[in-house]
């Protein structure tokens, strides 16, 4: 098989949530934040999927349901302490999901190229994949300010294809939200959506073009998806 990358496969992953449950020092990084506004610590078990939504995302939901005003200077005084702790702490309680390693050698052995598009800070992507272990299988990790635009945008995806030296047309974006999905489709390219996380029903009710259970069955999904 040809290996220009009309022909080569690009297998493009979101990191928070689809590689890495990083749920709970996202979380203890917003409670930090609160504590050190005399708040408690608002947020805990449960909250996995206010967490991946980001940092601004948790300290709204926090102040919500203290009963204080949310307005945009708060959470901006809030937010760099917040990556500052997250930073400090990035891997005290993340854990890579079962099986992804394999699934990962499984596919570079095929001839997949790998990437990572997330809406992570790309200095957190980066320090994250190398303290887990992970960032030698991804030769292109493009984080949410490594472009003018990110995830929704189908620029994000496609460009961290191109930067594998791969097409469009021969990717396949592994996610876990709506924002993977809808980036996936506004690229034209087929998505697969995790069930092991805590936004399960809403990747089904997606009806995405496959869901993944297990990182075991996904080298056979994506040859299904896109064949050699």
């Amino acid at each position: 098989v040809a290996v220009d990358g009309g022909f080569m496969r690009s297998a493009i992953f979101d990191l928070d949530g689809t590689l890495v449950d990083t749920s709970a020092d996202l979380l203890a990084a917003a409670n930090a934040v609160f504590e050190s506004w005399s708040m408690g610590s608002p947020l805990g078990e449960g909250d996995e999927i206010i967490a991946f939504g980001g940092g601004r995302a948790m300290l709204r939901a926090g102040l919500m349901r203290l009963g204080h005003p949310v307005d945009e200077d708060k959470l901006s005084a809030g937010y760099q302490p917040l990556l500052s702790h997250y930073r400090d702490n990035i891997d005290h309680f993340s854990r890579v999901y079962p099986g992804v390693e394999g699934a990962l050698d499984n596919l570079r052995r095929a001839g997949w190229k790998l990437g990572v598009c997330t809406n992570k800070p790309q200095a957190l992507a980066d320090i994250l994949l190398s303290k887990l272990g992970l960032a030698a299988y991804f030769p292109v990790v493009l984080g949410a300010d490594a472009l003018a635009v990110r995830k929704p945008d189908p620029l994000h995806l496609t460009e961290t294809i191109a930067r594998l030296g791969g097409a469009a047309g021969r990717g396949v974006l592994i996610g876990d939200t709506i924002t993977d999905h809808s980036t996936a489709r506004a690229a034209g390219m087929p998505s697969v959506l995790v069930t092991f996380g805590p936004n399960a029903a809403a990747c089904r009710a997606l009806v995405p073009d496959a869901l993944l259970d297990n990182f075991a069955a996904l080298p056979h999904i994506l040859d299904r998806l896109m064949p050699a």
